[in-house]
């Protein structure tokens, strides 16, 4: 009985070592899952990829950007923030890098979180010569007003919103009612989506703010001008961004800039599954059109991330291991 014993022991430890060779190289890792569509989304990418992928013991967990960074910087937990909007906390973020405690990985936004005044596709491609604010702001005709078709309109935001202000300075600032532009100010989110639908239904112009990533920019295929001069920070902080500001100047908006921030505990041990996050990015365009997916389809962030991982193989790969690929295909299919 001794011999067929160990036998069976060794197999067992063979069977069984490569989950757990898997499993010691990452652990158990908590992925903090932010309110918004974009990031919830990819936390649920992330939990997927590094449970079924790198054998972790993932876990997502409720999150914000400054509670999240706060936690993570003091506490050391969650190990993962995925998508970290770090414009408001960049100075203290690259201490707590110098200092080894957080890490940042990939820029989960390949493009930045972007903001400014788009106008639809069709427009473009009938007016190629339409690039820039300057070139929209000559054509009033293009993007009639609802409350007068002989002028044009720029949409603006809702109340409270920060942009409402931002844009109602850059307006004076570009003389647009000189141009023949009047200022449309929207009472709500809503009415702001639904201005940009109602234009798409009957092939109209429209000109306004907008932002990325949104559903409303998957759904709907959107141009963002150029502002033709760089983001001025002092001018923003100390006029752009202030209400009634006396004497605004053309100005652009920041980019903010959205990475993957780590603990320095879970990038030192994280191995493969650190590699991962220091490779995964992805688009404005992927997201908006994931996002408008799950809308449409009434879906979870589970139930997309699910389907990004059935539609988008050439993507996600290049993210991964090999063997990590091989693992995920396999789960894909057998799940």
């Amino acid at each position: 009985m001794k011999t067929p014993l160990a036998v069976l022991l060794l197999a067992t430890v063979l069977v069984s070592a490569p989950q757990a060779v898997r499993a010691e190289g990452c652990g158990g890792v908590t992925i903090a899952q932010m309110s918004w569509k974009s990031a919830d989304l990819m936390a649920e990418v992330d939990r997927i990829i590094l449970s079924e992928g790198y054998g972790c013991d993932a876990r997502t967990v409720p999150g914000d950007t400054l509670p999240t960074f706060e936690s993570m910087l003091t506490e050391g937990q969650p190990d993962v923030a995925p998508e970290m909007w770090i414009n408001a906390v960049r100075e203290r973020l690259d201490a707590a890098v110098d200092e080894g405690r957080l890490e940042v990985a990939a820029q989960s936004l390949s493009d930045s979180g972007v903001e400014g005044w788009w106008i639809p596709a069709f427009i473009t491609e009938e007016n190629p010569d339409i690039k820039t604010v300057r070139d929209a702001l000559r054509r009033p005709d293009l993007f009639p007003s609802p409350d007068d078709p002989a002028r044009g309109a720029l949409h603006n935001c809702p109340p409270d919103w920060s942009c409402r202000i931002s844009t109602a300075n850059l307006f004076r600032a570009h003389a647009a009612d000189e141009k023949g532009f009047d200022l449309i100010n929207t009472d709500t989110p809503q009415a702001l989506i639904d201005s940009v639908a109602d234009a798409f239904a009957n092939q109209r112009g429209w000109l306004g703010y907008y932002w990325a990533p949104t559903p409303l920019l998957g759904r709907y295929d959107m141009v963002r001008l150029d502002f033709e001069v760089p983001h001025n920070k002092i001018e923003w902080d100390t006029c752009t961004a202030v209400q009634d500001c006396a004497e605004p100047k053309p100005n652009a908006w920041p980019k903010s800039e959205v990475y993957t921030v780590v603990t320095g505990k879970f990038r030192r041990r994280g191995g493969d599954a650190y590699r991962y996050l220091a490779s995964r990015s992805w688009s404005n365009r992927t997201v908006n059109g994931l996002m408008a997916w799950m809308e449409d389809n009434r879906a979870t962030a589970e139930e997309t991330a699910r389907y990004f991982l059935e539609s988008n193989e050439a993507l996600w790969s290049s993210w991964v291991t090999q063997d990590a690929a091989e693992r995920l295909k396999s789960f894909l299919a057998n799940s």
